[in-house]
């Protein structure tokens, strides 16, 4: 019985107490009383109190019992209990991921730059950033392979998602100073926000670059005179247009035995001047883009201490000459493949670098002066080759800067170039 009393909540002390109080005598009773009389007494109360006892812990769950004690008090019949709520699991619906779960992942992965572990082990958020714009445009524009409209939900698809990548660039400021009259009538200096000048240029530029060339896809709606050899077409359907090398998954075009009428030529001819157009756009902004980024040091440390040790003697001696003459420079290099003219173009940068650098201290009779002069010279042999040659690939320092920019906003802008 005692082991069920202290489990119901009551302390030692109140148990002893009620021993003592049943074993010593009432002082109400008389001397002529009975000897039994104190234990019938005691046997008594102590009955009926843990009776009672019993009785009250009976009408209460064991569950509310157990929860309701504290520091030895009980719980009293009759009155509810103040529960905890049982949080409810949440089950959700077993449908596609709605818009929101799609954002929240896409940014998380920015956030931690590619790195889902969690080790901190993850990219720059300028480079995981251009890689997010990079995987959109290619499982976008990768299936493109056809002159014909974009489906609706790709179409859908690229304006959302590209939108909450290009979200980031409302966050990226300059601080500019600023006047504020204060209640008194007193004049501040401030320093405020104003978006970036470039990004607030050029991504607007972009994204209507972006609508024109969608644009031009929706223009080859209506019936053409050439079609498309279907993919399930026989050997016999496809002919001698098959596809045979690297490029098989291109869809073969077929026209007519004639071939296009004068009207569809010139139609053609149109659409492809109007596409070249924006990639001239493009490639101007690119431009401008590439120059304003920053040198890194990765290429910086790689450079030879002077321009001669990488010009080479006989393009070294016409920069310096007396009396230069660019097309005499390019004249005496040659310059009949892609490689040799990226090659011409990589000297002609890094010796820029070196001199902007101002590497060549050493030489004494190089005078700060001979090195703008030699600097300049340079500059319009590398803008005679853009102009001459403008679908050459990237130089080394294009691609350097590219891969070790830092910068968040170069970045989207960087990708939204290469990926219009």
């Amino acid at each position: 019985m005692v082991p069920g009393f202290l489990r119901r909540g009551h302390s030692l002390d109140r148990l002893l107490s009620r021993r003592r109080r049943a074993v010593s005598p009432s002082p109400s009773f008389s001397s002529s009383s009975s000897p039994s009389s104190p234990s019938s007494s005691r046997d008594g109360s102590f009955g009926s109190s843990m009776a009672e006892d019993e009785e009250a812990a009976g009408s209460v769950p064991l569950q509310k019992r157990v929860l309701s004690r504290s520091h030895g008090s009980r719980a009293i019949p009759g009155r509810p209990q103040d529960l905890p709520p049982v949080p409810s699991k949440v089950v959700r619906d077993s449908g596609p991921p709605s818009d929101m779960d799609l954002m929240m992942e896409k940014f998380s992965k920015l956030l931690l730059g590619e790195d889902m572990s969690g080790t901190g082990k993850g990219v720059s958020s300028a480079l995981a950033l251009s890689n997010a714009i990079t995987n959109l445009a290619a499982s976008v524009f990768g299936e493109q392979r056809r002159l014909e409209p974009m489906s609706v939900e790709t179409r859908a698809r690229w304006n959302k998602e590209i939108d909450w990548l290009l979200s980031v660039t409302d966050y990226i400021v300059d601080l500019t100073p600023s006047h504020q009259v204060s209640e008194d009538g007193t004049n501040m200096e401030v320093m405020g926000t104003q978006p970036r000048r470039d990004l607030l240029m050029n991504v607007p530029a972009l994204q209507k670059l972006d609508a024109m060339l969608l644009g031009y896809l929706d223009n080859f709606n209506e019936a053409q005179e050439f079609w498309y050899v279907s993919k399930h077409a026989s050997r016999s359907d496809e002919g001698d247009t098959a596809r045979q090398g690297d490029k098989w998954w291109i869809p073969t075009v077929k026209v007519p035995p004639e071939g296009l009428s004068d009207a569809s030529r010139k139609w053609l001819h149109h659409q492809k001047d109007l596409v070249a157009q924006v990639l001239k756009a493009v490639m101007a902004i690119n431009a401008d883009v590439i120059t304003e980024m920053d040198i890194p040091e990765e290429y910086i440390e790689s450079l030879p201490k002077n321009g001669r040790s990488i010009l080479g003697d006989s393009i070294y001696k016409i920069i310096i000459d007396d009396i230069f003459d660019p097309n005499e420079l390019l004249s005496s290099v040659d310059l009949s493949t892609e490689h040799k003219i990226v090659d011409l173009k990589d000297r002609i940068e890094a010796s820029v670098v070196i001199w902007q650098r101002k590497f060549c201290n050493k030489l004494s009779w190089v005078s700060l002066e001979k090195r703008e002069q030699f600097e300049e010279r340079a500059q319009t042999v590398l803008l005679i080759l853009k102009h001459r040659f403008p679908g050459v690939p990237q130089s080394s320092l294009d691609i350097s800067k590219i891969q070790h920019n830092k910068d968040v906003g170069y970045a989207i802008l960087g990708e939204l170039l290469q990926n219009p």
